[in-house]
């Protein structure tokens, strides 16, 4: 079968109507006049209005959005790092080394969860944003991790080498050499830590505090009352929110590379 033949259009197509589908509902029904997800009555903001006057859910937004950042900086920095030390090793147990880094991503969250409850009571911390902040730390750092890794591996040695060549020390070659060639690894992995720290439940209900409500604990314990279209135009926001996170990085990426190109051109 040809690669850019009509068939192949027509499966992707389909493909990616069934992907999307569920989202477009989603979308449409947080318009919607009824509070019955059933069929769309009529075209109204007053989902809109009612997330924006519920304390409560705003709250855990904010908790959630605090909590997403925090880790992913914290990540970021523990993630990097363990991924240059690691690439400069050359013990006979970096295979094990490595796959420690990434055992938070094969453990079952629920267990995971459990551990790190266990842990957080044995050394007494007290449950809150400080648990639920370095419970989230612990399962995204192997994601930032392992996209730098993979950026390292196919990165010239020689670049950092020539620098100490010529004089820089070992921090200075670091951060002018090797930092800005693995940014956009460092940059890709932390976007994927704060989507995947944004929809964790599992963890944050074994770490959280009575006191502080995350906004997925907050929608999962909604199910039992029964969930209103509020959340889907709370869902509706936020993935406005991530597309134009999104778009501001890759317009943000093309422009640093044709500022990069301009700049080579002139330099010629």
């Amino acid at each position: 079968m040809k690669k850019n033949s009509k068939f192949s259009s027509l499966y992707m197509g389909i493909i990616f109507f069934l992907m999307y589908l569920p989202v477009a509902v989603v979308i449409i029904f947080s318009f919607n006049e009824s509070k019955l997800p059933v069929r769309f009555t009529g075209f109204s903001l007053k989902w809109y209005q009612e997330l924006l006057g519920d304390s409560a859910m705003i709250e855990a937004l904010g908790n959630s959005l605090i909590l997403g950042v925090s880790s992913c900086l914290v990540a970021a920095v523990i993630g990097t790092l363990g991924a240059v030390g690691l690439a400069r090793i050359h013990w006979k147990t970096k295979g094990a080394l490595e796959y420690i880094s990434i055992l938070p991503l094969m453990i079952p969250e629920i267990i995971l969860g459990m551990v790190l409850m266990a842990f957080f009571y044995l050394l007494n911390i007290p449950f809150g944003m400080l648990t639920l902040l370095l419970g989230h730390t612990v399962f995204c750092v192997p994601y930032i991790l392992m996209q730098v890794k993979a950026r390292l591996a196919g990165m010239d040695p020689s670049l950092e080498e020539a620098a100490r060549d010529l004089g820089a020390g070992s921090f200075q070659a670091f951060w002018d050499i090797t930092l800005p060639l693995i940014m956009p690894a460092v940059v890709s992995g932390s976007l994927l830590a704060f989507a995947m720290s944004m929809d964790d439940v599992v963890i944050s209900i074994f770490v959280n505090g009575p006191r502080i409500s995350t906004l997925p604990v907050k929608v999962y314990t909604q199910l039992k009352t029964g969930v209103t279209p509020e959340i889907n135009a709370l869902c509706t926001l936020m993935l406005v929110f991530t597309i134009g996170v999104f778009a501001v990085y890759h317009l943000t990426g093309r422009l640093l590379k044709r500022k990069n190109r301009l700049f080579s051109i002139k330099k010629k």
